[in-house]
């Protein structure tokens, strides 16, 4: 693993870049790890975990040119006093982002029907359990003693877009343990590249209902646009809505929001996350 401490560019804070970070799970990526201006070794910090790392902060590393400008949010809302101290962790993607995103215990556990329709695109290349484990048990104890971070849950928190937003749901589920909350923007509850049975939809409903945290400790949050991708999710939002409810979720705990006219864009995202960032990193928490 190789570190370089640089700028990249970013307007606010530093980032830092930690290169082919190993993993005995998965295959080695990136990490970018921002520290706002103001970053003090000597205070504590909430962490925010990120999928899809190269595209939250300078536009350098994005295929399109447009990033989401988490350090530039992230420090305007710092600034106005309305989100605790913080630093963000951005997880590169790699080829396998697919495999390492989508869920698989909802298509294994929950009903015989699920194995037999995903077959081998479910079955055989899934790996989104070690991708947890990678960030849980490695990435997780490094960036805690490496920085000085919160290390409970209350303070530790996950976030991603599209096959992201299924990659932090499952997270939640999986390790409320170790995660206080989820933002899950315009989630791919479709699941499939290649198939639109709705047999796979009703996989993630009956591992949700199962496996949804306490909304007592945790937060949940949801949205979508209304163009391109996103035209496609209201329907699937709206099921998950219904079992949140049923779940216990409420204002306090749970958002849910549709904006009209954005699209499955890292401009959109870029638009909206001052959102879900307030919500899960709230200053009177």
């Amino acid at each position: 693993m190789g570190e370089s401490v640089q700028q990249f560019g970013c307007k606010k804070g530093i980032i830092r870049h930690f290169s082919d970070f190993g993993s005995q799970y998965v295959q080695a990526r990136n990490i970018d790890v921002w520290l706002p201006d103001q970053y003090n070794p000597r205070n504590s910090y909430a962490v925010l975990y990120m999928h899809d790392g190269q595209n939250i902060f300078e536009s350098e590393n994005v295929f399109n040119r447009i990033s989401w400008k988490v350090d530039e949010t992230l420090s305007l809302l710092n600034d106005n006093h309305q989100i605790r101290d913080c630093i963000v962790v951005g997880i590169w993607n790699t080829d396998k982002r697919y495999q390492e995103y989508t869920p698989l215990k909802p298509f294994i556990y929950y009903n015989p029907q699920y194995r037999e329709i995903t077959g081998n695109e479910v079955q055989n290349d899934l790996i989104s359990d070690n991708y947890l484990k990678f960030i849980v048990f490695e990435l997780k104890p490094f960036i805690d003693s490496t920085f000085n971070t919160l290390t409970g849950s209350d303070n530790t928190f996950i976030s991603g877009s599209s096959m992201g937003g299924l990659a932090s749901i499952y997270a939640l589920c999986e390790y409320p343990e170790i995660f206080g909350g989820a933002a899950c923007l315009s989630t791919h509850w479709p699941f499939s590249l290649i198939q639109t049975d709705p047999l796979l939809f009703n996989a993630i409903t009956d591992y949700l209902k199962a496996t949804l945290p306490s909304p007592q400790n945790h937060k949940i949050y949801f949205d979508h646009g209304t163009e391109t991708l996103d035209s496609l999710y209201h329907p699937y939002q709206s099921d998950v809505d219904r079992i949140m409810k049923e779940n216990g979720y409420n204002k306090r705990s749970w958002i849910t929001r549709i904006f009209d006219g954005d699209d499955h864009s890292e401009s959109s995202w870029q638009k909206r996350f001052h959102i879900p960032a307030t919500f899960l990193l709230n200053v009177d928490q």
